[in-house]
């Protein structure tokens, strides 16, 4: 009984995994407007993914939804609407800019601004380094030249 029972467990668990189409007959004007709004939403597991890019089941979760209320006659605002109430600003690809999401908005500005005026105080920094470093005396110079050329020649012995 145990020997039939892990192959049966065992391919149940595959069948788990499988997902069926989202529509068999999809209406051509319902999947242009949801490809529209689903390429603004963000999947919310991947995260990086828009749900039109996404495989997730939240994803196709989302899509469903989306088909609905499109066939229900609600607008995209109100589509996007509602997915804001319901999930946040973050769920929008491009969130909107308030005090949330400002710093969404600002960083990048900031860090190229911080990584410019880094890059210019270090120039500075070489450059005043340079100037103040001492330069030989040429008397000096000549002696060390000197000094290095009788190394270089062979020894006589």
């Amino acid at each position: 009984m145990k020997r039939l029972l892990a192959p049966l467990l065992l391919a149940a668990a595959t069948l788990a995994w499988g997902q069926s189409a989202e529509i068999a007959n999809p209406d051509p004007k319902v999947e242009a407007r949801l490809k529209a709004i689903a390429h603004e939403l963000r999947c919310l597991v991947c995260q990086n993914q828009t749900i039109a890019d996404s495989d997730a089941p939240l994803a196709v979760d989302l899509r469903q939804q989306t088909r609905k209320m499109i066939a229900e006659g609600k607008s995209d605002d109100e589509i996007r609407a509602y997915m804001v109430e319901r999930y946040g600003d973050f769920v929008l690809y491009k969130p909107p800019f308030n005090a949330a999401t400002a710093l969404l908005w600002v960083a990048p500005g900031l860090l190229v601004v911080g990584g410019l005026a880094g890059l210019v105080v270090l120039l500075r920094r070489r450059r005043e380094a340079t100037a103040a470093a001492p330069t030989p005396d040429p008397a000096r110079r000549k002696e060390i030249e000197a000094l290095l050329a009788a190394e270089d020649e062979p020894r006589r012995g």
